[in-house]
């Protein structure tokens, strides 16, 4: 790190002891803002870094709710609204018993960059509870969204902060949020939430973005190699939305996954994994992957298997953070891996980025190769401004040359800091120029 960021870095630290996950976060851009802050010596007169690092609000609130039994439950709520500097706070909220503040934080700070090199009029946020929805009713469901927006819907609206849906936050749960905001606020603001219902202002693509741009993504990177997908052996971690769409596209193209996994194990399908019978399990079922094993009998299931210790030409970690470790990286290394490309939030930890940065592998960091789910979310605020309704093909396409912009912003930037090919500083550091020019233009506030 450049010594001019170090007491910037170290001020972090101290102001947000414990918060592992958010120092991590912000270490691994400040890393690579040094030939920024030397280009551009008014940054760090006008302190734009520190200003970034720090959240314009953030807000944590209680959330009771009553299960079918009776029994009374107590979940914590957060939203942290992190900066609003090129448009409306946008960014997901995510049940998962993991989530604290520190995890909120993190995932607040990437969406600042990834919503900026989205290229569209968004800030950047992150919010949920460690409420778990798996194993719960849809009542039980309904009751926790409910009383979650009973709090939140002060703090958000159209031109304010825009939730979406995330890890335990699907259409289900964004239905039952939305329903309780028109019902508190008594209007119809559909652009309020994105990832709703088709039938209610939801937009098409939405559903399959993410993993749709996430291998959107990767074909640019191999065509920028002069190669593509077509032949090519992947392994793709997660079996949630991202995951099952990243597989549906990369099939699409020509590749082939062999791989997936959840939090219980691994399975590896030589054939190549077969869709229907995974969505099923995982969309439809809510069972975990094992049982995939009953329907496909050659596959093979691993209990807390390693993903990352299988041979592939492409491998896409899309469960959660820090998923990919120095050792796993070294693996990928020695089996030939070409291209790593996070669909998950900070996947890979910082041993596993420093040696595939340090290897022949392209490696494109989430902030960029993930953006698809939150640019489509952007133009289904589009489409509900306008009360307009695109149609699939049309927003796909749009989706395309949105990664297709992404990706080649990416590597420009990095050619015109001194770094080609890598994607990791080029998206750091594209992604604060956009909204540190905002900040700049828009004085002290």
């Amino acid at each position: 790190m450049d010594e001019k960021l170090e007491s910037v870095f170290w001020n972090v630290q101290q102001r947000n002891q414990g918060e592992a996950e958010f120092i991590q976060a912000v270490k691994e851009v400040l890393s690579s803002m040094g030939p920024v802050l030397a280009k551009y010596p008014t940054f760090a007169e006008q302190k734009i870094i520190e200003r970034i690092c720090e959240p314009e609000r953030q807000i944590i609130f209680r959330v009771p709710w009553q299960d079918d039994r009776g029994e009374v439950h107590i979940n914590r709520g957060f939203r942290v609204q992190f900066n609003s500097a090129l448009g409306p706070y946008k960014g997901g909220l995510r049940f998962h018993p993991s989530v604290n503040l520190s995890i909120i934080k993190f995932l607040g700070f990437e969406q600042i960059f990834k919503n900026a090199l989205t290229g569209m009029p968004i800030g950047g946020a992150k919010g949920g509870s460690d409420f778990d929805p798996k194993g719960r009713s849809d009542s039980e469901v309904m009751r926790f969204c409910q009383s979650f927006m009973t709090e939140l819907y002060r703090h958000i609206g159209e031109y304010t902060d825009v939730p979406a849906g995330d890890i335990g936050v699907g259409k289900r749960e964004v239905g039952y949020l939305f329903g309780q905001y028109k019902r508190i606020c008594n209007r119809y603001e559909s652009g309020v939430l994105t990832g709703k219902g088709l039938h209610y202002g939801g937009a098409l693509v939405r559903t399959e973005a993410t993993g749709y741009g996430l291998v959107y993504f990767v074909q640019e990177m191999l065509a920028a190699r002069s190669d593509s997908l077509q032949g090519k052996t992947c392994v793709v971690s997660g079996a949630g939305n991202v995951a099952i769409y990243a597989i549906e596209k990369v099939t699409e193209l020509g590749g082939r996954v062999v791989a997936c996994s959840d939090s219980t194990g691994v399975i590896y399908d030589q054939e190549g994994i077969d869709l229907p019978t995974l969505k099923k399990i995982k969309e439809v079922d809510r069972l975990p992957i094992e049982k995939y094993c009953e329907t496909r009998k050659h596959a093979k299931y691993q209990r807390k298997g390693n993903i990352w210790q299988i041979e592939c030409d492409v491998a896409l970690p899309c469960a959660t953070q820090n998923e990919l470790t120095g050792k796993d990286a070294a693996s990928l290394i020695q089996n030939g891996c070409i291209v790593v490309a996070e669909g998950a939030n900070m996947p890979t930890t910082p041993q596993g980025i420093e040696l595939l940065l340090g290897s022949k592998i392209g490696y494109a960091p989430g902030k960029a190769a993930n953006a698809g789910g939150v640019a489509t979310s952007a133009l289904e605020m589009q489409q509900n401004a306008s009360r307009d309704a695109w149609s699939f093909e049309y927003t796909d396409r749009k989706l395309a040359l949105i990664m297709k912009d992404i990706h080649d912003r990416c590597l420009e930037t990095a050619d015109e800091f001194g770094a080609p090919g890598n994607y990791a500083l080029g998206a750091n550091i594209a992604g604060f120029m956009g909204v540190a020019d905002a900040i700049q233009s828009m004085g002290l506030i």
